[in-house]
């Protein structure tokens, strides 16, 4: 699963936190990334670790400014098992 979302000083806003809190994520793996150009994702996968125990959270990237699309593919086939 991929969760993209704004990062809202540093972390996923509320409401990214409610609907995680809210369905059994138990044996997923989260990878979090965000399109915003204010801020970075900081402390957001520890904090989303929290919530969803039982998943596997990965670091995030932050995805803005110009991307190669060879680059993209990479970071996203290294969560591959």
């Amino acid at each position: 699963m991929t969760e993209e979302f704004p990062v809202w000083w540093y972390t996923a806003p509320a409401i990214i936190r409610t609907f995680l809190e809210a369905y059994d994520f138990s044996g997923k793996v989260i990878v979090p990334f965000a399109t915003s150009g204010g801020s970075r994702l900081g402390r957001t996968a520890e904090t989303l670790q929290e919530l969803v125990p039982a998943a596997a959270v990965k670091d995030g990237k932050l995805l803005n400014g110009r991307l190669n699309a060879g680059e993209l593919k990479k970071w996203a086939d290294s969560f591959e098992n």
